[in-house]
């Protein structure tokens, strides 16, 4: 009878110890996501033409690889694929090769705002992205 409390407890202990780690390793992840995660909103000016919202979505795979999508709301175009992305604290990178644009930019302090450029057709504009609620 002692051999089996024995063993229960081991198992119990070890299962324990695991689920523990688990959620310690879930949070350690959540704690390291960088502050580029998320969604940010921003206006394109092309002077001429009419202002278009752009909405940047970028999130984070489980091997902390970055991918994202771009939307248009102003033209009902959403789910654009981000082709590259890199963020190096404070620089962010990504460009699209559907649409054919790509985006440099710098992450204020407060991890709130993105100041950079967007290019796409030959035309550089300049792009502030403001975190999403």
């Amino acid at each position: 009878m002692k051999n089996h409390r024995a063993s229960s407890f081991g198992l119990w202990l070890g299962l324990t110890l695991m689920l523990g780690l688990g959620i310690v390793s879930a949070l350690m992840m959540a704690a390291d996501a960088p502050p580029i995660i998320g969604g940010w909103e921003g206006t394109l000016d092309p002077g001429a033409q009419p202002k278009k919202r752009i909405l940047v979505h970028i999130s984070m795979a489980g091997d902390g690889t970055l991918s994202g999508t771009i939307d248009y709301p102003d033209q009902d175009i959403s789910g654009v694929l981000i082709t590259a992305i890199t963020y190096k604290e404070p620089a962010l990178h990504f460009e699209s090769s559907p649409i054919q644009g790509s985006y440099d930019g710098t992450m204020n302090k407060e991890n709130s705002e993105i100041t950079g450029t967007w290019k796409q057709g030959g035309a550089a504009l300049n792009l502030i992205l403001k975190r999403t609620p």
